[in-house]
């Protein structure tokens, strides 16, 4: 474990300190850095050239294109919180399934998938779906539980639905094309939903007291009418989910432009619900702000933080490290989603991607694991940093939002089996890779060996020139005549002497 020094080691354990000390992150890994940096100066294990590499990393975080789609994409988010799409999506979808057991938590999951394909962050989903259709439930016989737990898990599912800004994140972080990380999120994002909503199935058929349907004066006659209602709140969606997706798929525009357009996007939406005022977009711009300052910050931390830990042959120590697990690439993607479930406990995906990826990406490059699959991977397991006890923010939106009567007991306790599905998602993509790179437009497979380039040549084969003369002493190739040997024609030969080799040569 230390054949590369005990510095590295020791820097991993003093990041882990700093922040469990409760100390910001961005800050924390920044004065881990530097102070390692000035203790491997000092005993000769750190050259400070490397340190000169770092205004040029700054410049190169706030210079980077692709970050850009994070400002926009928050901001489209911000916008749709409140502009009132999620309540019509959510009273018409809940009329439509509410004649069924389980008909609001099958509209709260598909809601949030759609939500999560037009917005991209976990919070405007799940207090949006919260402060709606909680009290529904509750009201009409729900377990408080299977409320609770349904609504956090459904809000979730945009970190793995494009456009997460997760995917952005990682995508960044392992050097791949977003629109590469969004192609290979669709299948565990179908499946995400599949099994949420399998699981409702079930449950409605065992315990079908715990998600009644909704009274017929509430949930009114399936007509046409519902229908059309129905359609009318999921056209401006699909809308929106086109011009943020389909452009960057069909290759129409970059993730940034997409973004921009999605920003135009949200904010017709809002207009069309008649909620686009100046207070709305300040306070969408306000958190914009300070979504993107706190990216940013804890990119310039880490950046110091693992510029200072590569000088010190620590990527060298991960790799020796990881390389020997047993069970060769499925051993190391198992422990490596254990490692991140364990930190998603304490820390943010945000950190997570920016502080572990960097280190475990050179890994599964040199095991020969694809990178967007590896990606899709992390960025599925990052799920339930959301999700499970103490720490998950998901909950932690839930609480803010839901009334007294709902114990924080019973949010914990609901959240549980959701977390145990997203970790069978986890087990899913590891074992059948095929999930994600199905997506992926890899083009015409063709094999480098096979490849046979052959240039014709003037006499012969391949690159064989013709014979400088023909028989005869005739140029070999035509409309060419070659001088004679001994010189030009009707030059005169210059006269010779014989030479004296014991004199100096005569300079004239």
């Amino acid at each position: 474990m230390f054949d590369f020094g005990i510095i590295p080691p020791a820097m991993f354990v003093g990041m882990v300190v700093f922040m469990l000390y409760g100390f910001p992150v961005a800050f924390s890994l920044a004065a881990v850095g530097l102070f390692f940096a000035l203790i491997g100066i000092a005993t000769g294990h750190f050259s400070e050239a490397f340190l000169q590499a770092l205004p040029l990393r700054f410049f190169g975080i706030v210079s980077n294109d692709l970050l850009l789609a994070i400002p926009f994409f928050t901001f489209m988010g911000a916008i749709l919180e409140r502009c009132g799409l999620a309540e019509d999506l959510l009273e018409g979808m809940g009329k439509l399934f509410g004649r069924i057991p389980g008909g609001l938590a099958y509209a709260v999951i598909l809601v949030g998938a759609v939500l999560g394909a037009i917005t991209g962050t976990v919070a405007a989903s799940v207090i949006t779906m919260g402060v709606i259709s909680l009290p529904i439930m509750l009201r009409y016989g729900y377990s408080p539980r299977l409320a609770t737990g349904v609504i956090a898990a459904s809000g979730t599912i945009t970190q793995v639905i494009p456009p997460s800004l997760v995917l952005v994140v990682l995508a960044d972080q392992l050097g791949k094309s977003v629109g590469d990380m969004y192609l290979g999120a669709i299948g565990p994002s179908i499946l995400q939903v599949a099994i949420f909503m399998g699981y409702i199935l079930v449950l409605s058929i065992v315990k079908p007291r715990s998600m009644p349907p909704l009274p017929k004066d509430v949930r009114g006659e399936f007509t046409w009418a519902l229908i059309l209602k129905v359609l009318a709140g999921m056209v401006p969606s699909i809308v929106l989910i086109f011009l943020v997706l389909g452009t960057i798929f069909m290759g129409l525009a970059t993730p940034t432009e997409a973004g921009a357009l999605g920003v135009v996007g949200a904010m017709v939406l809002a207009a069309m619900h008649r909620r686009l005022t100046w207070p709305l977009v300040q306070e969408a711009m306000r958190s914009t702000t300070h979504i993107t300052s706190m990216v940013v910050m804890i990119l310039i931390g880490s950046t110091c933080f693992s510029l200072v830990f590569q000088g010190m042959d620590g990527s060298r120590w991960i790799e020796h490290m990881l390389s020997g697990i047993p069970g060769g690439p499925v051993g190391f993607l198992i422990f490596v989603n254990i490692f991140i479930f364990v930190l998603a406990f304490f820390l943010d995906f945000f950190e997570i991607a920016f502080i572990v990826i960097p280190m475990l990406a050179p890994v599964a490059s040199a095991l020969g694991i694809d990178l967007i699959w590896f990606g899709v991977l992390i960025c599925v397991n990052m799920q339930t940093s959301f999700m499970h006890p103490p720490f998950g923010f998901a909950l932690f939106y839930l609480r803010s939002i839901a009334s007294r009567d709902v114990k924080t007991s019973d949010i914990y306790m609901g959240a549980l089996p959701w977390v145990g599905m997203q970790l069978i998602l986890v087990a899913i993509v590891i074992f059948w890779p095929q999930s994600v790179t199905y997506w992926l437009n890899k083009g015409p497979q063709v094999d480098p060996n096979s490849i046979k380039i052959e240039v014709p040549g003037f006499g012969g084969n391949g690159l064989s020139l013709p014979p400088m003369t023909a028989p005869g002493g005739a140029s070999g190739i035509p409309g060419l005549t070659l001088p004679p040997m001994n010189g030009l024609p009707n030059e005169a030969k210059p006269a010779t002497r014989p030479t004296d080799l014991s004199q100096p040569p005569l300079i004239k």
